[in-house]
């Protein structure tokens, strides 16, 4: 699911499944953004949802990421990341880390801090 969000609600908790990730659009002044949110039960992280490495998305298709064990993969050039810090463990970004934006969880639903 790729969702276009604004005034700081993401999305539903139960919209990421939990051990999952996914991607929603955000407006802002300058044009928008991608971010990834990756779910650990009650928790979630965002990330920007862009490689350090040549500035491609990290998801195949919109929304849909390669993540296991969490291990994030970018689906262009196969940089590894940890799903928890965003440090790239491994590929052409090695010691890199995805850019983290703060995000709560209230009532069920994802905003951003």
């Amino acid at each position: 699911m790729v969702e276009t969000t604004t005034a700081g609600r993401l999305c539903r908790l139960d919209d990421i499944p939990d051990g999952g990730a996914t991607a929603v659009e955000v407006d802002s002044p300058s044009g928008g953004f991608s971010l990834i949110l990756l779910r650990d039960g009650e928790a979630v992280r965002a990330f920007h949802n862009e490689c350090p490495h040549a500035g491609r998305r990290l998801d195949w298709a919109p929304g849909k990421f390669l993540l296991k064990d969490r291990v994030l993969v970018c689906a262009a050039h196969g940089a590894s990341f940890d799903a928890g810090s965003g440090a790239c463990l491994g590929g052409p970004c090695r010691g890199a880390c995805l850019a983290g934006l703060p995000v709560r969880v209230e009532d069920g639903e994802v905003k951003l801090r």
